[in-house]
């Protein structure tokens, strides 16, 4: 493994595995990019019916169920394929994070789709990775999977 690419000061913690404080911070960066996905998808359908009908024109008004509702399955699809593609999301990639699998691998796609549901329906899982070396989450420990510090280009 060639560490050329990776920062001097980060050197000894590549490959390492990740802390609460890491992964929290990469988390709120992706529900912060998410929300900005929505917030345009939201402007773009409203700027598609100005175009349309500008005289009619209103803002479609979403109801907080729905909003919350699509908001939590951009999330998780985001995360899936995110995970899938890469292993990490632009959180991942801001923090110098990777989700690995079994020995090191790329995780397999139904181990990320199931891991990006579990992350969003039990967010509190992450907690545990405060207990123990290899500072595994709820969702790491089903899943056999690890957030690892990588900030390599693959």
């Amino acid at each position: 493994m060639s560490l050329g690419a990776v920062p001097v000061g980060a050197r000894p913690y590549q490959g390492k595995p990740a802390g609460l404080v890491s992964r929290a911070a990469s988390g709120i960066v992706d529900v912060v990019f998410v929300l900005a996905l929505l917030a345009a998808g939201y402007l773009a359908v409203n700027g598609a019916l100005f175009v349309v009908d500008p005289r009619k024109f209103h803002f479609v008004s979403v109801s907080s169920v729905v909003s919350r509702t699509v908001g939590l399955c951009v999330l998780t699809g985001y995360l899936f394929v995110a995970w899938w593609l890469s292993g990490r999301t632009y959180g991942c990639r801001v923090m110098g994070l990777r989700v690995v699998g079994a020995g090191g691998r790329p995780v397999r796609s139904y181990v990320a789709l199931v891991r990006a549901v579990l992350y969003v329906a039990f967010p509190i899982g992450l907690l545990l990775c405060i207990f123990g070396r290899r500072r595994r989450s709820l969702q790491d420990l089903l899943l056999r999977t690890a957030v690892v510090y990588d900030w390599r280009v693959h």
